[in-house]
């Protein structure tokens, strides 16, 4: 698991968080799961979109917020730049959300081992907000937080890996 440290590239969603879209589902006639095939397929890609969708918008807005503040984009172009990334991320999520729907619709035994590795998926995806979420931060947020971290017996150098030098200053 690589850390991307180029602050100036949007990070996309990938195939990290494609298993969890794979068993999203959400009910959109409020039937609570009497589903037939081509409902279950609607419903779950409608589910893995939104997975997406949310999952890009986190991703973006951590990292043009950090590009905000370094006065590098102003507002505007920060919320263009995130609807533009959303809605690319949401057509590559409707796609790979409606593949795994055909796939558990036909082999619904697929859907525990997918829940398994959408939770590994999870992790990864977790780390990468993290990662997008400490590059938003300044210096001294980041000392103030390694302080706080310590005090509270956390080391988040393990945590933030080459994430700065202050790491080393507490």
């Amino acid at each position: 698991m690589t850390r991307e440290r180029d602050p100036y590239r949007i990070p996309r969603a990938g195939w990290e968080i494609a298993p969890t879209a794979g068993v999203a589902s959400i009910d959109l006639n409020g039937n609570h799961g009497a589903l037939t095939g081509g409902e279950f397929v609607g419903e779950s890609t409608v589910g893995g979109m939104l997975v997406y969708a949310i999952y890009q918008a986190l991703l973006t807005g951590l990292r043009t917020e950090a590009m905000r503040k370094r006065g590098e984009i102003d507002r505007n172009t920060q919320v263009k730049v995130i609807v533009a990334s959303v809605w690319e991320t949401t057509k590559q999520g409707a796609a790979v959300s409606a593949v795994l729907g055909v796939v558990l619709l036909v082999f619904p035994w697929l859907g525990l081992p997918l829940s398994l590795i959408g939770m590994v998926g999870l992790g990864k995806a977790s780390v990468d907000l993290a990662h997008a979420f400490w590059d938003g931060l300044s210096e001294a947020q980041r000392s103030d937080l390694h302080r706080a971290a310590f005090e509270a017996g956390v080391n988040l150098s393990r945590l933030i890996s080459g994430a700065g030098t202050a790491s080393q200053a507490v």
